[in-house]
Formats: structure tokens, sequence, C-alpha cells
């Protein structure tokens, strides 16, 4: 069905294959796959009278499985409570990247970049405009990479080109005759090394044209590397783009919407039956002969009957859905769990455990998004330190260290409860005892869950206030039986 529907796109052959298929599935994404049928899922007959198709209908009911799994997965990524914080040996390097990803609002162009990847690919571009550092997530759909021969993970260039109308060049300040407001032109800029490259825009039609480089536009930064990350949503694909997060359930879905729409239709059908008369008796003026009570009367042949739909048909359609939906998510790794069936609060290990397969999707993520865009994205912003003076907070800082290595440290899946802390709590006093654990790494692992955004600050704050020595408990007086008190 997915196929069906989108053969009815119109598609421009100027572009490549890869445009179209991340076209479709962004349309998936946001809930415009049927935005081109057209006609309305209750229209059933033409103005002929003709018989109109379901696969040119647009249905009355939209089930948002796709996005639903690919939020529930960026919840689990890069939540404010599930974003990693920033470890390094350099603990200044480690601060000043740590208000850097607050100050650039870095954890929201995260859950962006992810959301708009999960059809398979995005780019997050990085700039340095007087001293603060911008972040911006990028759909693919008319993004070119290429690697480095030298390099093959190292970004050699990002092209974007696409067409655009001459009145909405000419709306922007470019100089566009009057015979050509509607005609088709081709943006397009690039990013390598050492610039954005801008290009003035030039006819479609032309086949005389060529890309002029527009030095107004062009800007020159000089990095040495390319201010951009191209993510692969995950492992598979076709080496350019990653493998799609939903696609798996496109058809699933398509096939519950229909249904759902159907057994809306039903239900209204139900609520006005059809009347259908066999033969009825007639008077002489042709009038139904109607009885005492309202009823019609017909001949000894005739029949009356209410065409109507019983609730039957709807609840088939509600189990067959519930199963579609069962299948979509196991086929893509949702959540399945039931919260009608949590009776009470559950520890993290428990919740961990009912939502397995999206921890094991959301895990796959962290790979591409988190230890591969993320953790380059902050090395990119210790090497600009480098050539540009940054600011944060309005003030000037120094260069950050580029020798210092870098990692990240993924918080717990699901908030611990006070059960879950207190044995942690009773493990960590028995490795610390026992010589087996350092006071850093306790206090790294319980950082997430007490909030601590820097373990070597808390130590520090352990030292200066060390905890009160443990008083014995005073022995109560057993009292005298000869006494009168």
């Amino acid at each position: 069905m997915f196929k069906t529907i989108t053969s009815k796109i119109d598609r421009d052959r100027d572009y490549p294959e890869r445009q179209f298929v991340i076209d479709t599935l962004t349309r998936v994404l946001e809930g415009t796959l049927y935005d081109h049928l057209p006609h309305d899922f209750h229209t059933e007959k033409t103005d002929a009278g003709e018989y109109i198709p379901l696969r040119d209908r647009r249905p009355s009911v939209k089930y948002a499985l796709c996005k639903t799994v690919v939020d529930d997965s960026v919840s689990l990524l890069f939540s404010e409570g599930h974003f990693p914080s920033v470890d390094c040996e350099d603990e200044a390097t480690r601060d000043t990247l740590a208000d850097l990803i607050k100050e650039s609002k870095l954890n929201e162009v995260m859950i962006d970049a992810a959301q708009r990847g999960s059809v398979g690919s995005v780019a997050i571009f990085m700039r340095v405009i007087k001293g603060r550092v911008f972040f911006e997530s990028k759909g693919t759909q008319f993004l070119t990479p290429v690697w480095r021969e030298d390099a093959p993970d190292t970004l050699a260039s990002i092209t974007e080109q696409y067409k655009v109308k001459g009145k909405t060049l000419a709306a922007l300040g470019y100089t566009i005759d009057d015979d050509d407001l509607n005609a088709d032109f081709w943006f397009k800029r690039m990013w390598d090394d050492q610039a954005e490259t801008w290009y003035l825009p030039w006819k479609v039609r032309d086949d005389n044209a060529v890309a002029v480089v527009d030095t107004g536009k062009t800007k020159t930064h000089g990095l040495g590397f390319v201010p951009a990350e191209w993510v692969k949503n995950l492992p598979g694909g076709n080496g350019v783009d990653g493998a799609c997060t939903f696609k798996e359930a496109i058809d699933t879905a398509i096939e519950i919407d229909y249904q759902l729409s159907q057994a809306g239709r039903g239900l209204k059908y139900s609520s006005d039956p059809t009347l259908l008369i066999k033969e009825p008796a007639v008077d002489e003026q042709g009038s139904i002969v109607k009885g005492g009570g309202n009823a019609i009367v017909v001949s000894a042949e005739g029949d009356a009957k209410m065409l109507e739909i019983n609730g039957t048909a709807a609840q088939a359609v509600i189990e067959y859905v519930r199963m579609l939906r069962e299948l979509a998510l196991e086929s893509i790794h949702g959540n399945r769990a039931n919260a009608d069936k949590v009776s009470a609060a559950q520890s993290g290990r428990a919740m961990e455990l009912m939502n397995q397969a999206l921890i094991w999707l959301a895990d796959k993520l962290r790979i591409s998004y988190g230890e591969g865009a993320l953790l380059s994205l902050l090395r990119k912003i210790v090497l600009a330190s480098a050539k540009y003076p940054l600011k944060v907070g309005g003030e000037e800082i120094e260069a950050l260290n580029a020798k210092a290595k870098l990692s990240l440290r993924w918080p717990a899946w699901y908030a611990p409860t006070y059960a879950d802390k207190q044995t942690q709590a009773e493990t960590l006093t028995t490795l610390r005892t026992g010589g087996l654990l350092s006071r850093e790494t306790a206090v790294k692992s319980l950082a997430d869950g007490y909030d601590i955004e820097d373990p070597q600050d808390e130590l520090r704050k352990i030292d200066a206030d060390p905890p009160p020595p443990v008083a014995d408990t005073p022995k109560l007086q057993k009292p005298n039986p000869d006494s009168n008190d």
C-alpha cells in the first residue's frame, strides 16, 4: 500500500532517487503522507457517479504509530534526564564544554536532529558568530556529502542544492527578470574545510548556465574541518543514509489508518440505518399506506427492514487493529508495554525489562547520535577555540585543551526508586570499604540520580564538609522495681 500511495506523488526527475525516498519517509514522519490524495474518505463517488477506490481517499483517522516510536526512542536518547554528561581529564575543558552545551541549547538541537534523522540521516551544522557557538540540524533531502579519500570517516564537503521559484529569489534581494519570476532556479551552496561557498542562482532549463560563486555571501572560516556532522541513523542503509527507524512498520500503519477509517464509517451507518421497503402497498395516489403506530403496511408478499450494522463488525476491526499495532511495534522495537496493566510503582530495573525492546533501539541510537555525532561536535568546539576566541556567558574564554580526551557519561535509562538508591548505596559502601572502588568513581555513579553536575566539585565539597562521626546510641536504664517512681 505504501508503494501504491507514493506512486501518486508527483516526482521531480531532476532530483536523484535518494531525494524522493527521503521525501516519502519524511511525509510518513510528519503525518502528511496522504495529503496528495484527491478525495476525502467519506467521498465514495465522483460527481459522475463513479466509485472512488480506497487508495484514492485520505483516511479520516490517522494513528501516528511511526512518529510515536521515534518520539519515545528520542526521549530515551536526549531528553533532560537522559542527556549525557561530558567527561574529560582536563577539568577546565569539561566545565567549559558543559556551559557551552547549555548556552547553545545543544540538547534541543540533538533532539531535533534525532527526530529528523529517523528517516535515514541528518546533518548538524556548527557556526561561530562573534565568539558564540550555534548549532542547527538540517534534513538531508537536498544535501549531498563527500568523504575524504584518505579518511573515509571524515567529511570533505557537504553540498546543498534545490529548486526555488524566481519570485522567491526576488523577494530575497536577487535580481530576477520579470519574465522569470515563475521560472525554476537552482540554489546551491557548499561547506568544506575552509569556507561556506554560496553560488548565484541559475535557471534550471538553461543548458548553458554554469554555477558562479557569489563572493558577497561566501564566508571563509579556515577551521581546517567541515563545520558539520553527517549522522547515519542506524546501521545499514545505502552508505550515505543509515537505516530508517520505522520503515518496516509503514505498511502496517497505513492498514491501521484505513481499517479505523472504515470502522468509523460503519459506526456512522449504524447511527443512520437505511430503510428498505419491498413491494409496499400503495393507494390510488401512489402514497405508501400506513397503519396505526406509524407502521408501514405492506402487501401479503411485501417486506420492510431497517438495514444497519451491528457492533460485532466494529469490535472485530478493533481487535484486528490491536494485533496490527503489536506486530508493527515488534518489527521496529517500539514500546509495547500497557500502562493499564501496571498496578504499582516499578523499580528502574523493572521498567527496563518492561521496555527492553525500546531500550535496545535507543541503545543503537546512542552510538550514532551520541558516541558519533555529539562527541565529534564537542571535539570540533575544542578545535575551533584555537582558531577563534569563544565566549561563554558573555565572557571570553581561553583556548581549550585539544589533547584532552573526551568521553560521554550516560545516565540510567530510568530514574532509580528509593529502594534502588538504598541498594546502590550499600553496594558502593561495600566496594569502597573493600578497596575495590575509588571515591571519584563512586560519586560519578551517583551523579545522575542526585543531580551532581561536576563530580570533582562534589568531591571537594565532601572534603570541606566531612560527615559527623557516628555517635553511640545511649543505653536505656532499667527501672528499679523497689522504687516508688
